[in-house]
Formats: C-alpha cells, sequence, structure tokens
C-alpha cells in the first residue's frame, strides 16, 4: 500500500525533562515556527506535570498533547500512577506505552497489552513501542523478539482498532547512544512488523503508521523517512528544542 494513506507523525518524547515554565517557554518557541500547512501529524508526549501547560498553550494549534506512561487501572490504590481517563481529561490524545526505557524497570508485555487495551477503551491513541537489544540483534533473535512483542502487546485489539494503534520501533542500541540504525536496517524491520500486522489485522494494517524510535535527528531523518514503511519518528532529544524537533518533521516527502 502506497504510504500517502497513512498518516505520517513525529512524536515527541520528552522523558524526565523540563519543568511546566520551561513547556510553557517551548510551546511558545514551537508556535512561532510551526508551518501553516499540514504536513505531518504532530505529538509531544511530555511529563504528567507539564500536561496541563501543554495542552493549554497548544490548544490553538494542529499539535496533539500525550503523555509518557499510563497505568491500566481506572481507579484505586495505585499510589503514584495516573489512569487513562485522567489523561484525557487533562486533554491527553496520545500514550506511550512500553517504551524500553519503562521494560527496563520491569513492565512486561503483559502489561503493556493491558495498557493499550485501556488507552484504546479511553479513546487515547497509543504509542506502543518494541525493540531489540544489541545482545539480541546480535544473537539473531530481532525478528522473534519483535513478533513476541507484537503479538503479545496487542492481543485482543480488535481489527477496528488497530488503525488508532501507532507502533514505534526502537532499536534499544540505539536509543542515547548516538547510534542509528541504517535507513535499510530500518526499513527492513518496518516492512517485518507490517507484515505481522497484516497477518493478524489484515489491510487494516496498511493505515497503522510505524514510527522509527532510534537516535533519530535532522541530519538522518530525511533518509529515513523515504523509506516506504518508516511513517514518521518517535523523538527524544531532539524534541527537546523546538528548532530540531520540527526540522525532523520537514524531512518527510511532500504527499
Amino acid at each position: 500500500m502506497n504510504r500517502k494513506y497513512r498518516k505520517t507523525v513525529i512524536a515527541g518524547n520528552w522523558k524526565m525533562n523540563k519543568t511546566p515554565s520551561e513547556t510553557k517557554e517551548f510551546m511558545t518557541q514551537l508556535k512561532a515556527i510551526l508551518p501553516k500547512g499540514r504536513w505531518c501529524d504532530v505529538a509531544l508526549c511530555v511529563p504528567a506535570v507539564c500536561i496541563p501547560a501543554a495542552v493549554r498553550a497548544m490548544r490553538e494549534t494542529r499539535v496533539g498533547i500525550g503523555a509518557e506512561n499510563c497505568n491500566a487501572n481506572a481507579s484505586g490504590a495505585y499510589t503514584g500512577e495516573i489512569a487513562t481517563n485522567m489523561l484525557v481529561d487533562a486533554g491527553c490524545k496520545y500514550v506511550i506505552i512500553g517504551h524500553s526505557e519503562r521494560r527496563a524497570m520491569g513492565e512486561t508485555d503483559a502489561d503493556v497489552n493491558a495498557k493499550v487495551l485501556a488507552a484504546l477503551n479511553a479513546g487515547l491513541t497509543p504509542i506502543m513501542c518494541c525493540g531489540e537489544s544489541l545482545e539480541q540483534r546480535q544473537s539473531g533473535i530481532t525478528t522473534e523478539w519483535i513478533t513476541m512483542q507484537i503479538k503479545l502487546g496487542l492481543a485482543g485489539v480488535p481489527e477496528d482498532k488497530i488503525r488508532k494503534v501507532i507502533i514505534a520501533y526502537e532499536p534499544i542500541w540505539a536509543i542515547g547512544t548516538g547510534k542509528t540504525a541504517t535507513a535499510e536496517q530500518a526499513q527492513e524491520i518496518h516492512a517485518y512488523i507490517r507484515t505481522i500486522l497484516r497477518e493478524k489485522f489484515g489491510a487494516a494494517a496498511d493505515e497503522t503508521p510505524i514510527l522509527y524510535g532510534g537516535s533519530c535527528k535532522p541530519s538522518n531523518a530525511p533518509e529515513l523517512f523515504a523509506k516506504e514503511d518508516v511513517d514518521g519518528g518517535l523523538i527524544g532529544g531532539a524534541a527537546l528544542k523546538a528548532a530540531d524537533f520540527l526540522a525532523i518533521g520537514k524531512g518527510f516527502p511532500q504527499k
């Protein structure tokens, strides 16, 4: 399927950076340089305390605000956790689920699946992450590992909901290291992920955006985004500077 029928997305992941005051300043800078035309979907997933400031600042724009995590439960004795309905009420449209840093803290594929289902039920767009470590890549089990993450993470998701899911492939060995998968390596895995999705969801998989999330920056974005199955990026460090973040978005081929 031609990529013009899928959304192209740049999603920022601020991780544990910026205060609410700094968020307001960033959004002011971002609004000043946002292109007037719609060239791709833009999401910024920010720390929980920054969500209200981000939502207020971007209310008149097409930039969607998201969270970096959620809890699968609707309410209860889960100190420090945030439910999906809380995120929706705060103005969120997206939520990152299953990031490698969360998985390193003990999050399992079952946890990821529960959060994906909760996010969809609440009306949020989950950005579900998958990816392999350097050891797994060198051991030759990349495809097996990603197959497991995709199938378990999306268990129970109905076919009519997969269009509301975004997948982010993040080679763990390229996150924060300055290393980047080549455009060919990224395309190979993205195409493989789409094959898994087609087996599970049929033609709907061709409308599911798959983002690249491993040290994507303005210098390598055009080459990565030129590939047929690379539909955008989940951006870490480069999302902390408004100019760099938008420069990455400009790497998309024009539809």
